[in-house]
This record gives C-alpha cells, structure tokens and sequence, in this order.
C-alpha cells in the first residue's frame, strides 16, 4: 500500500470517530456498581492496589498514578510478580481494582483466591460483566465496547481508552468527595513548573533586608537613581520615617520625567513618584503575583506586612527565574 496523505486523514479520523463512540457509551456504567466502587475506594484505610496485563498493564499504572496525585493512595502491582512474593504488597486495610477487557486474564485469576481470602475488596473493570473476574469481584465495573479502533479487531485501543476514562471518573469525583485543593495537589506535585506555581509564595523569592530599593520621602530624584541602579529592580520603595511605604518610582515614571526638564539633584522623589502604588503581601503565591503584573502591566511590586512597612520587593525577572513564568 503507497501513503496517500486523503487516505492517511481517513484512517485517523475514523479511529477517533470510534474511540470517541466507546467513551460515549460509558456514561451507561456510571451507574450504581460506580457509585459502589467510589465508596469502596473512598473509605479504604489503606492503598488502592491497581493491577493489569499488557496494555491493561500499562493503563492500570496510569489510573494508579491519577489516583495517587489527587488525594487516593494507590500503586501498580504487576500480576504475574504478585504470584512471586509482590502479593506481600498488599493489605486487609486495602482495595485491589483489577483491570482485564476479557475478565479472564489468568495471572489475574491466579491471584483471586489469595485477594479473597485476605478479605480485600475487589473492583473489576472488563468488557465482561459474565467473565471470571467479573463474577467474583464485589463491584464489577463495565467498560466493554463494541468496537476496537484497531481495524483488525485485535490490538487494544478502543477498549484501553474506555478503561483509561472510567479511571479517571473514578480519581476525579474521589478528588471532589475528598474535598481535594490545589495546595493538596501541590503537595504531591513539589517538582517543575506546576509544583512552583501552586507552592511558591513571595516570601520564597522576593528581595529582602538591604536588597530592598527603599529611598525616604525626603530623597532627591538623584538619590532615587542611585538606589535603583544599586539595587537593579527597576524602581524603588519610598518610605516614611516608620518604613511604610507612601509611593513608588519606576524606569516607567523616569521615562515620563525626562519631558519635564526637572533638576534631579534638587527635586524630591515625591513630586515625580507614583502614591498609593499596588503592593502585595509575603504570604500570596508567586503566581498571583504574576497575574496582578499582568492585569495591572506594570513589572515590579513592593511588598509589604501588616502595617504598611516595607518587607521585600520583587519584579518580572525573579518570576521568570523562579520558573512562574
């Protein structure tokens, strides 16, 4: 067969038509036997033990991740090694959910009578509710389809991709059940830019002590540009005799102040600065900070505490390198 770019659309479209079909149907199986697994899932006093052959393999360690990051313990335990030691894995306290399409994988069924006898519940999801494992499980969930996307009928896809949504309905309203946070999900995402964006706070990066641009109220223009050259932010605090801030000088109002031919060395930064100038506290997220940056277009804010005074400063750059960006 020679590639032909109408043919190769047809063939992608056409699986997507089918796949698309199979997670259609599954809005069926959120029935009771889903609404029982959920509750099983949700009171387990230990580790969701997710389990599967080959592809079902591949996507019981992906629903075993989902859950974990989003407020359900769980983990992957390889069938054919459970039957070789990996079954000390798990516990009375646990719930094991196996995934099988045909509901007759033996590795699986080997391992049954073990899983039964610790008194473990056991969530089934096949395309069989009649299956072997089907008929033993305490909650069979069924994510049969009447086609694969495969047009021979024969490698996993349709079938893999209804498993993989309904593991996701079942992390998802766990998630909503648990009352599950966005700190709570940062918690177990601390790495790369998503944990820096949902954990990350000003205090964590914002300039501190004599790193601070901070003139008084009484500086003169020259002075304020020297301590924005000294402390490169782009702008300085200026302060009253208690340290809390009354205004804001910036590259932007240096810019607007070169037209009016002031004399810097006699001028005070109060008649050139900008007064009641956006601050923000230590304790917000760094993305927050972000997003006042961008909805108030301006690169740098002050910070300040409780009463008023001047605790840190931060601009653009410190949250690009903070990776907020």
């Amino acid at each position: 067969m020679t590639l032909n770019d109408q043919k190769l659309r047809e063939l992608g479209l056409a699986v997507i038509q089918v796949e698309t079909s199979a997670i259609a149907a599954l809005a069926e199986q959120i029935n009771d036997n889903f609404i029982s697994a959920c509750k099983l899932l949700f009171h387990c006093t230990g580790r969701v033990v997710v389990m599967g052959m080959g592809k079902s393999g591949h996507i019981a360690g992906k629903i075993a991740a989902t859950l974990a990051s989003t407020g359900t313990p769980a983990f992957f335990v390889h069938p054919g090694e459970a039957s070789h030691g990996d079954l000390g894995m798990i516990t009375r306290q646990d719930v094991v959910l196996a995934l099988s399409n045909s509901g007759e994988t033996e590795e699986i069924l080997k391992i049954l009578t073990l899983i039964k006898r610790l008194g473990v519940p056991l969530i089934a999801m096949t395309g069989n509710p009649a299956s072997t494992l089907g008929a033993i499980a305490t909650v069979h969930i069924n994510v049969s389809v009447k086609q694969e996307a495969c047009p021979l009928g024969l490698a996993p896809t349709s079938s893999t991709t209804a498993a993989l949504v309904m593991g996701d309905a079942l992390a998802v309203s766990l998630l909503e059940a648990r009352g599950f946070t966005r700190d709570d999900f940062a918690l177990s995402h601390p790495g790369g830019s998503l944990g820096r964006r949902l954990l990350l706070r000003v205090s964590d990066i914002m300039h501190t002590g004599d790193n601070i641009p901070s003139v008084p109220a009484s500086a003169l223009i020259s002075q304020a540009l020297l301590e924005m050259t000294e402390k490169k932010l782009g702008m300085t605090a200026i302060v009253d005799a208690g340290h809390r801030v009354i205004g804001i000088f910036t590259d932007g109002d240096l810019r607007r102040m070169l037209g009016k031919n002031l004399d810097i060395h006699n001028t005070t930064i109060t008649e050139v600065m900008t007064p009641q100038c956006t601050v923000i506290s230590t304790d917000i997220l760094a993305a927050e900070a972000m997003q006042i940056m961008e909805r108030k277009k301006i690169n740098a804010l002050i910070v300040i505490d409780q009463q008023q005074r001047v605790v840190g400063a931060l601009n653009m750059h410190d949250l690009i390198r903070a990776g907020i960006v």
